[in-house]
């Protein structure tokens, strides 16, 4: 048990933020209500050791299932909830979506036989990622790397707001969502599940989705509305090896500053639930980090919420990360960390050591009353005590506002990257469409989209794929040769042997649209050894761009695959990167010029693997300058910089303002600029704010994305945007690992205008958060 101490010592000595660990909120991120406290107290008193151990575990539905894999078995059910007590189960059967009606059909036999035999409701949770996507029917949105596109916060709360109706209406209360994991290394396969790589970005959106899935009270969430988990917390995105569920090293004050921000955004606006980084941080497995888990996300935010493991990641605090000798004081280690719930998929025998550990004197009474108190809780706040199952009344189910909806978000978040006179197409031309991705839903889609590793075409062909779209957009004058096609087996491989006859058809266009990018993916099976596009995509492009016709390149991609080589081949190029069932006909609709590109890309799109790169880089990165002077506006050689985009049409910047020329630690600075559409199209923008920090007592990060609105305008109109940027988002985490805002000069940017203003007097917070 010595191995349990050690941890525990070493957890202690994580970061020098730590010593602010003791602090508790002044006021806690959910308010506490009494009816909810006094009901939670009511049923914890009453249960025995075996009741509460059952309710600290997670199981698969997969434990459940009969042998035709579509219903449950009532011997498994009576040993898994009556025997047992297990209180949450999750996942779908036969890992493939089902429709509304069959899950709720599972769900009420669960629910009946839980109250029967523990009077306690299960909780019942599904991988809801970009809309009901589990679910048949389900109404399904572009993924998260998409909307992140759009700078549009609507879309988000669009997409929760389907996605809590639709899971509802199935009788599940309880998704696993939405992903906040920083997507700064375009090597992690799960990058296209994030909102980008920008905090601030992060955190707007994941905290619009939250509110939008819960609504505005997490004390009472009506049946319109589930309890989210977000996740996965924290510092999951940036692997040192790009590879999943392998060790990450992030700097403590980055930990706190960029990592953390948009958990403590969902937090504070009342995220029920969170789940857990499924790797390591800095040599100490989440699962296993007291200081992360219990300080920072329950003590000092005041937060009551519940944390939940990833698939079996206590068994990999034995099995994988050698941090425990077996099972019993992996389960301690991570019950004592802050842990409270345990999803083990397959083994029901977690319940039994949990108990063992307990009795053993390895988990203390008082940390289990603590985790049970926390599920209890969260299923008083999800209703589940009154209404265990609810009455099937949910007539916007799979609604045509959902479609539209779905749709519009697609236009808004595919990015026009290049553009050298060949879009929008005329209607006239002969067009060959080409690639590996011009006719699959599947890609179009991503993972998590009716299976987990994604299967749209198997669940949804109702819908258009690039070349379908374009085939209904301009009859007639489409050719569909692929050129090169996927391996079904292995979403990795790709067959060309039909490059030469996409070549020869080549001949008989007038413009060649080849989409290319990647197959279907999802977690750990993503991962791999070259960020580079495939060879023989790469091939195709060549072998195409020898004819002389126009390319038109089309990424279909959940990251930015290299392309360096064969941009210059292409005289325009989109990346559409996941856009989800309606994102053939919104990319049909874009090149036609039926709607305006106005997406801007959430990350930096690079152009050397030796040189990955996030906007927000150190000064001391990159060197250049402009009249003399430090240019803050550079870009490093990149493929394309962050939130960059273009349009059909153009936009210019003017007088732009702030309200102060030197501000306090507790002022708010209001800054406006105009906004004019120069061109002859009418046209959505982006409008981001930087702030840049000149001189710090550590090396500045060359700039930070502070504020953004989406704004229309028609030709020749000009809109003032105005933003107000709380002093307090100009600071910064010291070596000392306290807040700072330090007196001396900041730069606010925006649209290629600057403004300095200056910081009158330092600032250092004695809390760890602000």
């Amino acid at each position: 048990m010595k191995r349990i101490i050690y941890i525990a010592i070493i957890a202690m000595m994580f970061t020098a933020v730590s010593a602010c660990s003791q602090k508790r909120a002044a006021n806690p991120a959910i308010q506490s209500d009494k009816a909810v406290e006094a009901k939670v107290e009511q049923v914890l008193k009453g249960m025995t050791l075996k009741e509460k151990a059952g309710q600290m575990v997670q199981l698969t539905i997969a434990v459940l299932e009969d042998d035709t894999h579509e219903a449950i078995d009532p011997a498994k059910l009576d040993k898994i909830i009556g025997e047992y007590k297990v209180g949450s189960i999750l996942n779908v059967m036969h890992d493939a979506a089902h429709t509304r009606e069959q899950t709720a059909e599972m769900v009420r036999q669960i629910q009946e036989k839980s109250m029967d035999a523990i009077g306690i409701p299960c909780i019942y949770g599904l991988d809801m990622i970009h809309g009901a996507s589990y679910l048949i029917e389900g109404s399904l949105y572009p993924q998260e790397i998409n909307l992140g596109a759009t700078f549009n916060r609507e879309y988000a709360r669009m997409m929760g707001e389907a996605m809590a109706y639709e899971t509802r209406a199935a009788q599940v209360p309880w998704v696993f969502s939405p992903v906040m994991d920083l997507g700064r290394d375009p090597r992690w396969p799960r990058q296209w599940e994030s909102w980008g790589e920008d905090p601030y970005l992060q955190a707007e959106m994941a905290r619009t989705e939250t509110l939008a899935l819960q609504g505005e009270d997490p004390n009472h969430i009506d049946l319109q509305h589930v309890g989210v988990s977000i996740k996965h917390y924290m510092g999951y995105g940036v692997p040192h090896s790009g590879k999943d569920r392998t060790p990450a090293y992030i700097a403590e004050n980055d930990l706190r500053e960029k990592y953390f921000a948009p958990f403590l955004a969902c937090f504070r606006a009342g995220a029920l639930t969170a789940m857990v980084n499924s790797a390591s941080i800095n040599g100490i497995p989440t699962h296993a980090n007291k200081i992360i888990l219990t300080d920072w996300a329950k003590e000092q935010i005041g937060w009551d919420g519940m944390l939940v493991t990833d698939w079996a990641d206590i068994d990999n605090l034995y099995v994988r990360d050698h941090v425990a000798a077996d099972k019993k004081e992996a389960v301690a280690l991570g019950i004592n960390a802050g842990i409270d719930m345990i999803m083990d998929p397959y083994d029901v025998t977690c319940c039994e050591v949990l108990v063992e550990a307990v009795n053993e004197g390895l988990i203390p009474m008082s940390r289990i009353d603590d985790a049970v108190r926390r599920i209890l809780r969260l299923k008083v706040r999800l209703g589940l005590f009154d209404n265990p199952t609810w009455e099937d009344d949910y007539p916007d189910f799979a609604c045509e506002r959902f479609g539209k909806e779905s749709y519009a978000a697609a236009v808004e978040s595919e990015v026009l990257l290049k553009n050298e006179g060949v879009l929008p197409l005329k209607g006239s031309e002969r067009i060959l469409v080409c690639g590996p991705n011009a006719n699959s839903l599947r890609a179009l889609n991503g993972g998590w989209s009716y299976r987990w590793q994604g299967s749209a075409d198997e669940f949804a062909p109702q819908y258009n794929t690039i070349v379908e779209a374009l085939q209904a957009r301009f009859p007639g004058k489409v050719t569909w040769v692929p050129g090169v096609v996927y391996d079904e087996s292995d979403w990795q491989k790709d067959n060309a042997d039909g490059v030469q006859k996409a070549k020869n058809a080549a001949r008989n266009a007038d413009v060649i649209v080849c989409c290319v990018g990647e197959n279907s993916y999802c977690e750990t099976p993503g991962n791999m050894d070259d960020l580079n596009l495939s060879q023989n995509q790469k091939d195709l492009v060549w072998q195409l761009s020898l004819t002389g016709k126009p390319i038109i390149l089309v990424l279909n991609e959940g990251r930015p695959r290299l392309i360096g080589d064969i941009e210059p081949l292409a005289k325009a190029v989109i990346d559409v990167m996941l856009p989800s069932n309606y994102g053939g006909d919104a990319l049909a609709a874009l090149l036609a010029g039926d709607e305006n590109f106005s997406g801007k890309l959430p990350f930096t799109y690079s152009k050397h693997i030796n040189s990955l790169h996030t906007y927000d880089y150190k000064v001391s990165e990159h060197r250049e300058t402009m009249g003399g002077s430090y240019n803050y506006d550079a870009v490093m050689d990149v493929q394309w910089p962050f939130g960059y985009g273009l349009s059909y049409t153009t936009f210019a910047y003017s007088n732009m303002k702030v309200s102060a020329d030197s501000f306090g630690a507790g002022d708010t600075l209001e800054v406006s600029v105009d906004v004019t559409n120069t061109g002859d199209r009418a046209g959505k923008e982006a409008v981001l704010f930087f702030s840049s920090d000149l001189v710090a007592s550590l090396i500045p990060d060359v700039r930070r994305l502070r504020a953004f609105e989406k704004i229309e305008l028609q030709p020749g109109e000009t809109k003032t945007v105005k933003v107000e940027i709380p002093a307090s988002a100009l600071a910064f985490v010291g070596a000392d690992g306290k807040w700072r805002l330090e007196e001396g000069d900041f730069r606010i940017s925006c649209g290629g205008l600057g403004a300095i203003v200056r910081c009158n007097k330092t600032k250092v917070w004695e809390t760890p958060n602000i």
